[in-house]
Order: C-alpha cells, then sequence, then structure tokens
C-alpha cells in the first residue's frame, strides 16, 4: 500500500489527485510529528505562565472573548464548543469530499501553528486510512470564522459523538470507537478552536471541482473537435497563426488541442462550401480558452489555501506569539470560486449551442439527427435538457461572496460565504459535465450521417469506444439512459 507522508512539503492539487485515485494511506513525517508536539508543548508552558487572558484558550468564542474561563473548565470549553457548533443541515457533504476535508484538516494542523495534540491529528489520520467518513451536511457556514459548523460535525467522532460512515454502514461514533478499541479524544486548550477555525470545507470542495474541472476542459475541447467535424466545421480559426496575435495561453492550448485532436480527418480535408462558422465552433479557442485561464488561477488560489495554516488563533512558538486574526476567513477563495463557477458555466453554454446547430437540419445533417424525423423526435428533446441545465447554471453563477449577513452579536460582523460559493460551483461541475455529455450523445450521432468518410484516429478511437455504451439511435427511443451512460462515459474514461 503507498502511503503519503504529511509534511510541509508543497501539497499540489495534482498530488491530491494521485492520493484520492490511487488509494493511498497517509502518514504524519517525523518533521510534522516534532512540530505538533513542540506547539503543543510551548502552549502548555504558556497557559501556565501568562496571566493576560488568550483569546479562544482561556476565554470564551466570538462575543463572549471577554469572559475569562478557569483552568479547571478549559477541556470541556473546547468540548462544548464542537458540540454547540455542529449545525450543519442540509444534504450530506459527498464522501469524497469529507476525505478531502480529512486530508486537508491533517494537512493544515500539521504545521505545528495550531497548539493541538498529536494523538488528535494521528485519529484524524487513522479516520482517513480506515475510511471512516463523519456525517457532514452542506449548510450551515458563512465562510467567516472559517467553516464552523460543518467542521464540528467532522469533529464530533473524535469525541466519541455524532455519526459516522464505515464500510458502506452508518453508525454511531460511539461504536465507530469501540470497533477500533479507541477511547473519545479528551480535547485540551485550543483544540476545538483549532478543529472549527478553517476553510477546510470550503477549499475542499474546491479543491475537488478543480479537479473535475481541469478534466471537463479537455473533454470540452476533444467533444467540440467532434462536433466540429461533424459540422462539417473549418478548421482556420484554430490555426497558431491566430492565436499567436492574441496569445492568452488558454486561447493557444485551445487551439492546439482541436487541431491536435483533428488532424488526419477525412471530413476536415474535403473542400467546404460555408466562408466560415458559427461563433458556437468558430470562437472555441477563445471560449474554452478563457476557462483554462480562470481554472489555472483559481488552481493556484486554492493550492495555496491547502497549504496555509487557517486556524485562529495562531501560535508562534520560535516568536513567543499567540496571535488572534483572521486567516479563517474565506475570501481568498470565496472569490475565485465564484469566478470558475461563471468559467465552467460558459464551457456548457457554448456546449448546449453546438447541440443546437447540430440538430437544426442544415450543412446536410437531417433535422434532429434522424433519417426518417416526423414520425420520429430523434435528438429534439435532448437539447431541451442542456438548455434546461444551461439555464440552471446561470442562476447559480449569482456570485455567493457578494454577499455577507453579521452574526455572533455583530463581533463577525463581515463573512465570506465561500462555503455557498463552493457548494453552487460544486452543482456547476455537475451540471457541466452533463451539458458536454449531451453534446457528445449528439456529435457521435451526426458524425453517422459523414459516413463512410471518417473523421481523425483519436476522434473515430473515442467514439469507438463510445459506442460501447451508446449506439447509434435508428428510431425513438427512451433517451435518458444514454445519457446517463454519456455522463458516466465522461467521468470514467481517462483523457
Amino acid at each position: 500500500m503507498e502511503i503519503h507522508h504529511i509534511s510541509s512539503e508543497w501539497l499540489s492539487i495534482s498530488r491530491v489527485e494521485e492520493i484520492l485515485e490511487r488509494g493511498m494511506r497517509l502518514a504524519l513525517s517525523n518533521d510534522a510529528r516534532q512540530r505538533i508536539t513542540v506547539c503543543r508543548e510551548y502552549l502548555d508552558k504558556k497557559m501556565a505562565t501568562q496571566k493576560e487572558p488568550i483569546y479562544g484558550i482561556t476565554t470564551g468564542f466570538g462575543s463572549l472573548c471577554n469572559i475569562s474561563i478557569d483552568a479547571d473548565q478549559l477541556s470541556q470549553l473546547q468540548k462544548n464548543l464542537v458540540m454547540s457548533h455542529s449545525c450543519s443541515i442540509g444534504e450530506r457533504v459527498p464522501a469524497e469530499i469529507v476525505r478531502l476535508m480529512l486530508l486537508t484538516k491533517i494537512q493544515s494542523l500539521s504545521y505545528g501553528y495550531s497548539g493541538v495534540q498529536l494523538e488528535t491529528v494521528e485519529r484524524l489520520v487513522e479516520f482517513y486510512n480506515e475510511g471512516i467518513l463523519p456525517l457532514v451536511y452542506q449548510q450551515g457556514s458563512l465562510g467567516a470564522s472559517g467553516d464552523l459548523a460543518p467542521l464540528a460535525n467532522l469533529s464530533l467522532p473524535l469525541l466519541g459523538l455524532g455519526e459516522v460512515e464505515w464500510n458502506g454502514e452508518i453508525m454511531s461514533s460511539a461504536r465507530m470507537l469501540e470497533k477500533l478499541g479507541h477511547e473519545p479524544i479528551t480535547l485540551q486548550s485550543k483544540e476545538g478552536l483549532a478543529l472549527l477555525n478553517g476553510t477546510q470545507f470550503m477549499s475542499s470542495y474546491g479543491v475537488w471541482c478543480v479537479i473535475q474541472a481541469r478534466k471537463l476542459s479537455r473533454w470540452a475541447d476533444k467533444i467540440g473537435a467532434l462536433s466540429l467535424d461533424a459540422f462539417d466545421g473549418r478548421i482556420e480559426p484554430f490555426m497558431p497563426q491566430i492565436q499567436d496575435v492574441r496569445p492568452h495561453m488558454g486561447q493557444k492550448l485551445t487551439g492546439k488541442a482541436v487541431m491536435d485532436y483533428l488532424d488526419g480527418s477525412e471530413i476536415l480535408a474535403q473542400p467546404k462550401k460555408h466562408v466560415q462558422d458559427p461563433y458556437s465552433f468558430r470562437c472555441i479557442p477563445q471560449v474554452h480558452g478563457a476557462a483554462k485561464d480562470t481554472l489555472d488561477y483559481v488552481g493556484k488560489v486554492l493550492e495555496t489555501e491547502i497549504n496555509s495554516v487557517t486556524d485562529n488563533p495562531t501560535v508562534f512558538v520560535d516568536d513567543d506569539l499567540v496571535i488572534s486574526a483572521g486567516n479563517f476567513h474565506g475570501e481568498p477563495i470565496a472569490l475565485p470560486m465564484d469566478f470558475l463557477a461563471v468559467a465552467l458555466s460558459e464551457l456548457a453554454n457554448i456546449s448546449e449551442r453546438r447541440t443546437f446547430k447540430l440538430i437544426a437540419g442544415v450543412r446536410g445533417l437531417p433535422s434532429f439527427l434522424v433519417a426518417k424525423p416526423g414520425v420520429n423526435s430523434g435528438f429534439m428533446i435532448p437539447q431541451y435538457a442542456a438548455a434546461s441545465v444551461v439555464s440552471q447554471n446561470k442562476g447559480l453563477c449569482w456570485p455567493a461572496s457578494c454577499d455577507s449577513i453579521p452574526s455572533s452579536q455583530g463581533q463577525e460582523d463581515h463573512v465570506s460565504m465561500g462555503s455557498n460559493a463552493a457548494t453552487k460551483l460544486y452543482r456547476v461541475v455537475e451540471n457541466t459535465r452533463r451539458v458536454l455529455a449531451i453534446e457528445l450523445f449528439n456529435a457521435a450521432q451526426a458524425l453517422e450521417f459523414r459516413r463512410p468518410m471518417k473523421s481523425s484516429e483519436q476522434i473515430e478511437d473515442m467514439v469507438a469506444e463510445y459506442r460501447k455504451i451508446v449506439p447509434f439511435v435508428e428510431n425513438d427511443t427512451v433517451m435518458y439512459p444514454y445519457i446517463n451512460a454519456s455522463v458516466e462515459f465522461i467521468k470514467t474514461q481517462k483523457i
């Protein structure tokens, strides 16, 4: 079994993807264990010698920051914090996101600025390795003092509270600990705050969405190339000369990708009667390219976030400082996640327009892509479905980050709403995959009407693989299983 050692080395999104796809186990490196231990020992000594209150360690939280807590109540204070804040509600967070939350929380705590016990982090590592996934729900975070409510639900099982899913079974955390032979963790001062403050809910959604968006960006280019050939489109808009005089990197990459995908196509090589194509084909480099550039920016921001310390207060052992500040505030990633939702929505938007053109009965293609339209509605309604999803995306693209509602009696008077940006981005990702799947469904159908001419080897190989699960449609049939199969094809095929 492969092991990823949690250390101070940069954790890239590509590495996160590798950890997840290869089912790697986690282990704390020796330097991470030392950093965690040294910070905890320093904090214990600090509390024994400092008379002034330290926020969240010897005081209450939020607007209760001026209330000092007796030493014998500090552990109960932290446990109460986790229990009282476990207010995430709504739909369950998907399992793959919960795994990411565990991974990114462990990463953040491993830097030795959070004051947690080594035992606490090791228990989180064990949860990850054993596939023990706390039940967390999607709503309840303002993305301000971190993701308080969902991170509280994530942390409850450490205390033997809440529920987990383990080996496909939902059980109480108390039963889970009993099966493992563990006692609940007794939280020490600061630990509840370290667990609950932080951006691991929204950043985990963000990282997952970036991983998926990178794949969807590649699929958009390849499916767009298939549609271009099936529509008997022109290749000139993709030539490097065009991209070189407007050298946005995403545009250049897109033009090259489409030309590579269509290299050797017989359809592309035949003389064209038309001098130009509609924008949904002709402007693929510009639209897909802009989405690529957005994705590149958002990916870099989220990488910085998952390699950061985002709880509060922050303990600086070497400087003998415990600073209460605002690294938990989600604004640095809320804005980019809203931006990425817009970019992905545009990939879906232009995809649906290509689908619309393919069924329009032009350029030698039959109306609605069936040989006998009229008695057959053919591919009329898949385009409806794509249009519906595209419209929903437009609503989801209203930026969550432009809202703020004060909380905690006004102490937390500006919030990022980054959690809402994250969860709606997730929906936009899923929707964009569905729209691209419908384009693939239509474009593969349209290509058959160009026979006996063939597209390029790359495109023909993709279509041949696709035909193993979705056949050519001769006459009207039940369509949704083919759409669902197309979605699964995009989700599971390597690209």
